[in-house]
């Protein structure tokens, strides 16, 4: 077997549709070698079937990360797939979510219940998700790559999920921290805009993603996942063995520029 990621075992979250960056990172791991294992929330059949367009089978987990129960056993699931005594290589964070009255404008008014899913689903659950495979990842060491959308700025309509990623690009900083002693590297990408489904639900994002049409130093196309899909996979790779903490940016340069 060759390629980038031959003989290693990826955990993907967050596949929905065809169109979002987790499934070109499923896609791209098997093309380069890898055994991958989904885990999906909600509309399981969807996965599933969705699941059945990538080059080779794969097993889908349910897994909802508010969900204490679903992650003690994911493991273990986990385990039942690659065996008893086998370990895992990478898992891929591509999960978030907040409330539309979290969205869209209303950042003064959205009450606490909300920003507090937003936080819990699309940051804690980071935490939440390592720690659920630490049994399996600290067997082999390996790498943990999530998604962001530059934190560093206030976007338009952006809001309470915009504090939501800085708290994810935080986390992942805590957690490069605490789980290097184990060599377990945790990195994020963050990417440009996409049309995904999670796009199209915020309000006014037509708005937010004129900006790189403008501004990008390089051509950015938000039907094409594949750019930042790659630097996943690269980074779930031996290429980067001593990177950690790190926030990669695919986003075509406009994370460079001044207004």
């Amino acid at each position: 077997m060759s390629g980038l990621l031959a003989g290693k075992r990826i955990i993907v979250t967050g596949v929905i549709t065809q169109a979002s960056i987790a499934f070109h990172v499923a896609r791209l791991a098997q093309e380069e070698g890898a055994d991958v294992v989904l885990t999906g929330f909600g509309r399981l059949s969807l996965v599933e079937r969705i699941a059945k367009r990538l080059p080779k089978p794969v097993p889908v987990i349910e897994l909802d990360v508010q969900n204490e129960e679903q992650l003690a056993s994911l493991a273990g699931k986990v385990a039942e797939h690659y065996g008893d005594d086998a370990g895992v290589d990478g898992v891929v964070h591509s999960i978030g979510f907040a409330p539309q009255d979290a969205l869209g404008g209303n950042f003064l008014n959205t009450p606490w219940e909300s920003v507090g899913t937003a936080v819990h689903v699309s940051a804690y659950s980071l935490k939440s998700l390592t720690m659920a495979l630490l049994p399996l990842l600290e067997k082999r060491g390996g790498s943990v790559v999530g998604l962001t959308f530059d934190a560093t700025l206030a976007w338009p309509k952006y809001d309470w999920m915009g504090v939501a990623k800085a708290a994810l690009e935080s986390t992942s900083r805590y957690l490069a921290r605490d789980l290097g002693p184990k060599n377990i590297r945790c990195n994020l990408v963050s990417a440009g805009p996409l049309g995904s489904m999670a796009a199209k639900s915020i309000p006014g994002f037509e708005d937010l993603a004129t900006v790189w049409d403008e501004r990008s130093p390089l051509s950015w196309e938000l039907s094409d996942p594949e750019p930042a899909a790659r630097g996943v996979v690269a980074l779930l790779s031996d290429w980067f063995p001593k990177t950690t903490g790190e926030i990669v940016h695919v986003d075509g340069g406009l994370h460079a520029l001044g207004a």
